[in-house]
């Protein structure tokens, strides 16, 4: 059987799972930092940690194959990130000198959050993020899964969501506009996207 369910506790490592094998632009990222555990650290387990409720996973035959997780106030959400949810690992990724590695820019990037203005959210003040497995995709559980967070948003009174994707990832720049986001304008190797909500 499979299906979508919300978040629970005890689902952190399946998430973290998907998280790293979908982090390549939508390909598998395993070996491409030299601490694997980075990419979840930033893009799924804080977002489970302040907001479960706007976190669900597609379930198969008991195994996590695939999740979507939104904030729904990014200057809130990331304020939060920056004070409470980076400071507990730096030491074990501090804060480079210098970027010469993939790792320290992401490690760069984790410590600038919250000290810089989100171009996006004044407008749309959700973010979110989606990854599914190889083996859950192309079967629809995508579409579903934005309509499940979207339709939680919508019911909690946010008026609308963002997200940014690698331009290379071209599958899911192509998944986005058909599911009806805009393209925004966006920095060099992004492509940020916008859905207005409608009222609840």
């Amino acid at each position: 059987m499979s299906g979508i369910r919300g978040f629970r506790t005890g689902d952190e490592a399946a998430l973290a799972e998907v998280c790293l094998r979908t982090a390549d632009a939508g390909g598998d990222a395993t070996g491409v930092l030299a601490d694997d555990d980075l990419w979840a650290a930033l893009f799924v387990l804080p977002y489970v940690a302040r907001h479960p409720e706007f976190a669900f996973v597609v379930e198969s035959e008991g195994r996590v194959v695939g999740y979507v997780v939104a904030a729904p106030d990014t200057h809130a959400f990331e304020a939060w990130f920056r004070e409470r949810w980076w400071p507990r690992f730096a030491g074990r990724w501090p804060d480079p000198a210098e970027v010469r590695t993939r790792q320290d820019g992401l490690i760069r990037y984790a410590s600038a959050r919250g000290g810089e203005a989100v171009p996006f959210a004044d407008d749309h003040p959700a973010h979110l993020h989606i990854d599914l497995l190889p083996e859950a995709q192309g079967q629809g559980w995508g579409r579903r899964l934005i309509d499940t967070v979207l339709g939680a948003l919508t019911a909690a009174g946010v008026p609308g969501v963002h997200l940014v994707a690698s331009s290379a990832n071209t599958g899911a720049l192509a998944f986005y506009r058909r599911l009806g986001f805009t393209e925004l304008p966006s920095p060099e190797g992004d492509q940020a996207f916008a859905r207005t909500l409608p009222a609840p």
